[in-house]
Order: C-alpha cells, then sequence, then structure tokens
C-alpha cells in the first residue's frame, strides 16, 4: 500500500510518517516540499505521485494568525483540501482529512457528537468546515477525521510548553475554564490503519483520549507526572487563569470543545485510552531521555 503524507513536518503528520515508514511504502511532503497555498503545486505534486491512501494532516493552525489572514486560512485549509479530494477522486485513492474540535461553538456543556451541528466562531474553525464540507462533497467514502488538543513528541504543544515552565519558574498558572481531551499523535498513528481500506465507510468520525481536562488539570497532570519521573521541577503546582484574562487573544476559542468517540468504538469495538494514560506515557517515553 503507497501513501501520501501531507504536512510530514507538522505535529501529527511527522508522527504518522515515522511510525509508518517500516510498515508501509509513504512518502511525506513537508510545507517546504509541497505549499498548499499554491494549488497549481498541489495538483502537479500529486499527479505525478504514486499512491493509494492519502492522509492530510496539513493546515493553517495558528487560530490568532487566521483571524488577520482570513484569505490564507480559506486557501489552505478549504480550498486546498477541495484539490486535493479532486485528485485522490481521479486516483480513486482513499482520502483521510484531518480537523478540528474548533469547527463548533463550544455553548453544549456534554461530549459534541458528529451528527451535532457544527457552528464556528473563528476563521480558523470557519475555515476548517469548508474544507470538511470540501472533501465531503467531492466522495462520500472521504474520511474526515477530528482530533483536539494534538500533542506528541515531533513539535512541541502546550503540554511542552507548561512542562519547560514548570522546570524555568517557581510560578506557572493555565487557564481553568476552557475543556477539551488532548489526543497523542502516536495513538492516532496506531489506529489510523483501520480505516485504509476502500471498503470503509467515510464521513466524520471523532477521535481523542478519553476523558475531558481544563488546560490547568492537563498541564498539573503533566507537571504531576515529570515529578514521578524523577525530573527536576522548580514549580510542582498549576495556578488557576481564567479566559477573561487572556487579552493578547484575537480570535474567540470554543469553551467546551470535547469530542465524542462513542461512534469511533462503536465502528472498531476499540475505546481510546484515557488521556492521563497517554500523557503518562508521553513523559515517561520522551522527558525521561532527556
Amino acid at each position: 500500500m503507497k501513501i501520501v503524507i501531507l504536512g510530514a513536518g507538522g505535529r501529527l503528520g511527522a508522527a504518522v510518517l515515522r511510525e509508518y515508514r517500516d510498515k508501509f511504502d509513504v512518502v511525506g511532503f513537508n510545507r517546504t516540499q509541497l505549499d498548499l497555498s499554491d494549488l497549481s503545486a498541489v495538483r502537479e505534486k500529486l499527479r505525478n505521485t504514486s499512491f493509494d491512501v492519502l492522509i492530510n494532516a496539513a493546515g493553517f493552525t495558528r487560530v490568532d494568525l487566521c483571524e488577520t489572514q482570513p484569505g490564507r486560512a480559506f486557501l489552505i485549509n478549504a480550498e486546498a483540501p477541495r484539490v486535493v479530494a479532486e485528485i485522490c477522486g481521479e486516483r480513486n485513492a482513499r482520502l483521510i482529512h484531518f480537523s478540528t474540535d474548533y469547527v463548533f461553538d463550544g455553548d453544549k456543556r456534554e461530549p459534541y457528537t458528529e451528527e451535532d451541528e457544527a457552528s464556528p466562531i473563528s476563521v480558523y474553525g470557519k475555515s476548517k468546515l469548508a474544507g470538511e464540507n470540501n472533501v465531503l462533497a467531492a466522495k462520500s467514502q472521504n474520511l474526515v477525521m477530528r482530533v483536539s488538543w494534538v500533542f506528541g513528541p515531533d513539535r512541541p504543544s502546550f503540554i511542552d510548553a507548561m512542562v519547560q515552565q514548570a522546570q524555568e519558574n517557581d510560578k506557572v498558572d493555565a487557564v481553568a475554564d476552557k475543556f477539551s481531551t488532548p489526543t497523542y499523535t502516536l495513538d492516532i498513528a496506531a489506529m489510523l490503519p483501520q480505516f485504509f481500506g476502500a471498503n470503509v465507510s467515510g464521513g466524520i468520525l471523532h477521535f481523542a483520549n478519553a476523558g475531558q481536562c481544563s488546560w490547568r488539570e492537563y498541564a498539573q497532570w503533566a507537571v504531576d507526572c515529570c515529578r514521578e519521573a524523577g525530573l527536576p521541577l522548580k514549580a510542582k503546582t498549576i495556578g488557576v487563569r481564567n479566559l477573561r484574562e487572556m487579552a493578547n487573544w484575537i480570535a474567540r476559542r470554543p469553551v467546551y470543545s470535547v469530542l465524542s468517540t462513542a461512534k469511533y468504538t462503536s465502528l472498531t469495538g476499540i475505546s481510546p485510552r484515557t488521556w492521563r494514560e497517554a500523557v503518562s506515557d508521553y513523559i515517561t517515553r520522551f522527558y525521561s531521555k532527556k
């Protein structure tokens, strides 16, 4: 099976490329090798590449910058996926396109299902929703995989920033009134191959580690895992910040964007492990070596 990964320089794409390198015939394109804002280059590159499955883990994900560069956000997050889906249709190839919990407005207070209406409140969320719609309109067998709070070893994320701050400062705070679920890139990579088959139904599917937390709970657990692993820290307790204090944010963020994985479990018979287990595994595997 020949697999192409777009966004191979990003947190998710790099993890998938590394995990699949010894299992599949795989090629990855990072932003330097294939700029999704250049649609002509996307067409040329993909039409000259042989593949059975294309994983689109690329995107313009800087939420605040999307507010000031909406044209670029929609070009990369909506128009490029439309072109990619078009080429996958020509090849009769499987397309797996990654999206985000930010397609929801955050007004719900229980996990969002795939059937809940998407109502994004930021340019980033609106551009990602447009990308979803373009991918699904191209072919019903295309799969849109929504994930949230993605973390992993290939590119720093919130969890890494919190650990670094705890190592360098006596006092560290994190937002305590915004909720979602961390999703580990290695868990995404492990579960994805079961959806490579052409006979697997398309549509929208949510995947995240089980449970939910605030950013403060997330950071506190990471610090606790570091302490358990014997890593030196200056701050041992994460203090509380509120969303209203985040005056430097430009874009609105959903306050609650937990993704339900009930459909995933129903389809596969597998329940994702908890976010606490995933974070503990990450700290043990990648921080204990430092």
